[in-house]
């Protein structure tokens, strides 16, 4: 359920842009998350940083598409995230010796320390990898093309490397019995 509160943003955001236009889908999506916030407070849930964060900047990025009818900065708004993402992870742990994947991990899995940091910079490259696929679809590529993409395209390939992920940590689970 979780899952599908956290997409509802961007699921409205698509069939707004399908239905109208950029300028809609943009209004719908700051909508959406700010209405997540708002049931999150108004039912004393926790607001996850990253919703937070997601917050801010479809505030500012769509804020500014809006404002400037300009739908440049809304193209920006998944590459910021991502970005903002990977140097959050990189700044851990290169700033603090922190891992923050373990932090979040390491009740579900207990993995050697190399194998941590592994998996931490390749989570860091992904979020690189991502914000540059962004951008190279919004700037090649028709809206339309760029608005399929951020939905399909981004989360079939956040499926796929979770996926790649799981098989390649999968020898260190134990089963327990």
């Amino acid at each position: 359920m979780k899952f599908l509160f956290d997409l509802l943003p961007v699921v409205l955001f698509f069939a707004a842009f399908k239905l109208w236009d950029i300028y809609v889908a943009t209004a719908a999506a700051i909508a959406a998350t700010f209405a997540q916030v708002g049931w999150l407070k108004l039912t004393k849930r926790r607001v996850e940083p990253m919703l937070w964060a997601s917050l801010g900047i479809i505030a500012v990025f769509g804020g500014a598409t809006l404002l400037l009818q300009d739908e440049t900065f809304i193209k920006w708004k998944p590459t910021v995230l991502y970005w903002l993402l990977g140097a959050v992870l990189a700044g851990a742990a290169l700033l603090f010796r922190r891992n923050l994947i373990r932090s979040m991990l390491s009740e579900q899995v207990q993995l050697p320390e190399p194998v941590w940091s592994r998996l931490n910079w390749s989570w860091i490259g992904f979020f690189a990898f991502m914000g540059a696929a962004n951008l190279y679809v919004a700037y090649n590529y028709s809206t339309d093309l760029w608005v399929n993409f951020k939905l399909f395209g981004g989360m079939g390939l956040m499926l796929a490397f979770v996926v790649v992920q799981a098989l390649l940590l999968a020898k260190y689970v134990e089963e327990k019995q």
